[in-house]
């Protein structure tokens, strides 16, 4: 509490003094007079949050309390859960950037080079965009047969869904559905469709169209 405290302290008051300097160059005013000297000053946000569990993070309002269930909180919160946000990143199993794509997906909508990929940001962002407009098109009938029932305690939502299918394949996510919850694949690190199901339900995901062909262009 202390700590926070002096952080927001802090901000504001050399913001304040940094105007008064420039409105007012030719005043006696010091800035000699003002120091953070002796006040705690290193904080490592990224290391906060790393020690955060699943459902603190998924509680913790640092985490982009203007995104809520938009897209861009869908978007987001799937990417700290893949890959902590890191654009750069490659997993013990090969997958790839922000969101964690293998080669073969990145071949399905349209991109081979997956050294361009893992250092164009750019380029990551559409290809989540393009994947998840290609899943809702595979999905589409399980979308609108599931959404809004429960399967094993878990509401079906369309974002839940195309979670799920971004982590699995959305042919996983047909057979989770259509046993209603007794074939739940488990990727390698043990997360599974029903978890993912879970976690990332009831989000904003109108804006994806359904298409077959989707495909990334720059």
């Amino acid at each position: 509490m202390i700590k926070n405290s002096i952080k927001n302290f802090v901000l504001p008051f050399s913001m304040c003094v940094l105007m008064a300097l420039a409105l007012y160059p030719d005043s006696s005013l010091d800035p000699e007079m003002y120091s953070t000297e002796g006040l705690e000053l290193d904080f490592n946000i990224s290391g906060d949050l790393a020690s955060l569990s699943d459902d603190q993070i998924s509680n913790h309002k640092m985490f982009s309390p203007y995104l809520g269930k938009s897209f861009e909180g869908f978007k987001e919160a799937l990417a700290f859960k893949e890959s902590r946000g890191d654009y750069f990143t490659v997993n013990t199993l090969g997958y790839l950037g922000k969101y964690q794509f293998g080669a073969e997906t990145l071949k399905l909508i349209g991109i081979y080079d997956p050294n361009n990929f893992l250092y164009n940001p750019e380029l990551q962002e559409k290809a989540f965009v393009a994947n998840t407009e290609r899943n809702k098109w595979v999905l589409r009938k399980d979308i609108k047969r599931f959404e809004g029932k429960y399967i094993g305690g878990v509401e079906i939502t369309e974002s839940g869904i195309l979670a799920a299918a971004h982590l699995a394949g959305p042919g996983s996510v047909k057979k989770f559905l259509r046993s209603y919850g007794k074939q739940n694949l488990s990727d390698a690190y043990g997360s599974s469709v029903k978890y993912y199901m879970k976690k990332f339900s009831g989000y904003d995901t109108s804006m994806i169209t359904p298409n077959k062909k989707a495909r990334v262009t720059l």
